[in-house]
This record gives structure tokens, C-alpha cells and sequence, in this order.
């Protein structure tokens, strides 16, 4: 079966998928929904590529396993972190403002909207398992096995550390600038990058090097669209003291830090992958 024949086929089942969540977030009110089963969405993604395609054995296997790994991960952790709390307040203000018309808008803007944007990140995936220019692991095959596993550490491990310092009380209006936090503002985006550009390395390995796009467009999102812009602006406006944070700390790539450490209060939140 060709690339393009099962891209069509995986476009269909997210189409499915993405209209379930949509009808679950009708019956939950809560289109919050939508980030949680992010990265669920790109195992769905990656066992279809599994079942449909034709490459290197060993490297299928390789795929799907590190794409499962990374993706319930962190749906599990986005689901536990929103569990019984308020809708999201970017899915509140497009509610109120949209009114009675929110049911049928939030289909477009929210959920096919993150149907169509796993459909384009996922053509690498499908790349390096449907292709068949190296029927062997190679170096590139190691290389983005290497910048995968950085990138899944540097996420999970940043993500506990700011799970564990917003159970504190004490740490209520602070800002976390210890452990990985102290080197990036925004460690767990920086270790998504990674982790798709991990995915590129393994397409390159079979023959896909033509799906750039996709770990570009992660990239791009995670940097300017749902990311680290908006965090910053809404952190800027928000958090007086956060501007000592932004003079000391890189604000993506890990970098030594300029200040002394201290207790400061992280807020990540958003699509495609990010955490709070």
C-alpha cells in the first residue's frame, strides 16, 4: 500500500476520532477534552501506519512503540493534571463569546482543527514506517533514537518537577526555577521538539527525508502559535515578579541560568502537547 494510500486512511479515522471527542465534549461541557487526547490521537495514528504499511520490520516496531510510550504518557498526565477541574480558559472565553453557536463552532476551530494538525505531524511517522530505503537499523535510525529518548527525559522528568512543586501550598503565586526549570522557562515544550525531531531522524533512516514539515510545523506551533508566546504573554501580564525570571532564563533552549536560585511559580498550559 503507498504513503499516500494510507495517509487516506489515517485521515479517516481521525476524522471518527476527533468527532467522538468533539460529541464527549458536548456531553462533558468541557472542550478541554481536545488536549488530553493529543498524544492518544498520534498512537491511534501510529498503530494505523503499523497495521497498513509495508517497511522495515524492526523499525515499525520501533516506531510504534516510541510513539506509544510518549503518547499515553502524556495523555495520562494531561487527563490526571485537568481531571475534575473548571474548562480550560481559552475553551471558557470562545464559549462565552460564541454563545448558543459554541456547540457546532468549537467542531471546526477546536476539534477538526487538532484532527487536521495530527494528520500533518503525523506523515513522518507514516514515513518511517512504510519506507523501505534501509531494511537494517542505521546511524540514523541510533541518532534519532538518542534525540527521541533526550526529549521524552527532558518532558516527563520537567513535567513531574512541576507537578510535585504545585502540590505544595507553600508554593502558591511562586514561580519554579529549580531543576530543569532553572536552565529553560519552558524545559517540557523544549523536550517535545526533541522528541519530533526524534521521529524525523527514524523517517530520514527509511527514506522520508521530504517529511521535514512535519517536526517543522511541531516546532512552530509549540514556539509560536499554542506554546511558548502565549505562555509568556499571559505570564508577563499576570505575574509581576515573572520578568526576573525572563532576565535570568532561557526562555526555550536549556541555558545556564543568571540568577540565584528561588521559589517561582510556572503556569505552562495549552495544546498540542504542553503542560502545566
Amino acid at each position: 500500500m503507498t504513503t499516500i494510500q494510507i495517509l487516506g486512511i489515517n485521515a479517516i479515522v481521525l476524522f471518527v476520532y476527533v468527532t467522538a471527542l468533539w460529541v464527549a465534549s458536548l456531553i462533558s461541557r468541557d472542550a478541554g477534552i481536545v488536549d488530553s487526547f493529543w498524544g492518544l490521537g498520534l498512537v491511534v495514528s501510529a498503530v494505523v501506519f503499523f497495521i497498513f504499511s509495508g517497511g522495515f520490520e524492526t523499525r515499525k516496531i520501533l516506531v510504534l512503540v516510541l510513539v506509544a510510550v510518549w503518547g499515553l504518557r502524556l495523555s495520562f498526565y494531561i487527563f490526571r493534571r485537568s481531571f475534575a477541574r473548571p474548562e480550560d480558559p481559552r475553551y471558557q472565553s470562545m464559549r462565552a463569546e460564541r454563545g448558543t453557536s459554541f456547540w457546532w463552532v468549537s467542531y471546526f476551530q477546536v476539534f477538526v482543527l487538532q484532527g487536521i494538525t495530527m494528520w500533518i505531524v503525523s506523515v513522518c511517522l507514516v514515513a518511517a514506517q512504510n519506507g523501505s530505503a534501509a531494511e537494517r537499523l542505521t546511524g540514523w535510525d541510533f541518532a534519532g533514537i538518542v534525540i527521541w529518548l533526550a526529549g521524552f527525559l527532558f518532558e516527563s522528568v520537567s513535567d513531574g518537577q512541576l507537578a510535585r512543586f504545585k502540590r505544595n501550598p507553600e508554593n502558591q503565586g511562586r514561580v519554579l526555577d529549580r531543576g530543569l526549570w532553572r536552565y529553560t522557562r519552558h524545559p517540557n515544550y523544549f523536550g517535545e521538539v526533541l522528541v519530533w525531531w526524534g521521529y524525523y531522524l527514524l523517517a530520514v533512516a527509511a527514506g522520508g527525508w521530504w517529511t521535514f514539515f512535519s517536526p517543522i510545523v511541531m516546532t512552530v506551533l509549540i514556539l509560536r502559535v499554542s506554546g511558548v508566546t502565549r505562555l509568556e504573554k499571559r505570564q508577563a501580564q499576570t505575574k509581576p515578579d515573572y520578568q526576573d525570571y525572563v532576565e535570568s532564563t532561557s526562555v526555550f533552549v536549556p541555558w545556564r541560568s543568571k540568577r540565584p536560585r528561588a521559589l517561582v511559580e510556572n503556569d505552562e498550559g495549552g495544546e498540542y502537547g504542553a503542560s502545566e
